[in-house]
């Protein structure tokens, strides 16, 4: 079950950048990606 989760995660976020190719926003897409990873790993680390 959790394999299946996790392609559906992977695929959603396939979607999500294939989706922001067409509407010329990738770069937008790639900030708050990195924006969101950033305020997760810091966030992990303050909650240890």
């Amino acid at each position: 079950m959790n394999g299946f989760r996790s392609f559906l995660y992977w695929l959603a976020r396939l979607m999500g950048d294939v989706n922001a190719v067409k509407r010329g926003r990738v770069g937008r897409r790639i900030g708050r990606r990195v924006a969101g990873r950033a305020t997760g790993r810091g966030l992990g680390r303050l909650f240890r």
